[in-house]
């Protein structure tokens, strides 16, 4: 199945469309304690081609920041994805809408640059791209919990498209 250009600007602008929309889901609920200002994210991660049908899994680390409480989150990335035949190092800067759901969970809905580079198998060397995130996050202690993200990336130069799950555990600070 190929998009048009006019289906991913659609695609693109409806993402920051929904980031834009309303401080956020659930806001009668009280906020009993605040937000973290940081979060670690250490996990697996797994991607695969919509197209070409290969499939890539491996660890992934992140640091999310808020710099702007219940409207602004950004989270830096990275993961060492590999399969047979090649290894592929990539990084992303997603700027996420957070949405309260309940008192221990959350979505956020994120856009951003992605980088990756292999550096083995027939496809070696660096591209960027665009990324797309829906991120689950739960919280059932105050500063531990979970979460699964899953993505959408499509690169640049080759216009090669992605999907992703990236789930693991979260450690936050205030």
């Amino acid at each position: 199945m190929s998009t048009t250009p006019k289906t991913r600007r659609a695609a693109i602008l409806l993402a920051c469309a929904a980031i834009s929309l309303g401080p956020h889901v659930g806001d009668a609920q009280e906020h009993t304690e605040e937000d973290h200002g940081v979060v670690f994210e250490a996990g697996a991660a797994g991607e695969r081609s919509i197209h070409g049908g290969e499939s890539n899994f491996g660890p992934n680390l992140a640091v999310e920041i808020t710099p702007i409480e219940e409207w602004l989150e950004i989270e830096f990335g990275f993961s060492a994805l590999g399969t047979t035949g090649h290894t592929e190092l990539s990084s992303d800067l997603v700027f996420k809408k957070p949405f309260r759901l309940s008192s221990t969970s959350e979505l956020m809905i994120g856009l951003g640059p992605s980088v990756s580079h292999t550096s083995s198998g027939p496809d070696t060397g660096s591209s960027h791209g665009i990324e797309v995130v829906f991120d689950f996050m739960f919280w059932p202690h105050k500063d531990t919990g979970w979460y699964l993200e899953p993505s959408w990336n499509r690169t640049a130069h080759s216009g090669e498209q992605t999907i992703g799950l990236t789930g693991g555990f979260l450690f936050g600070w205030h």
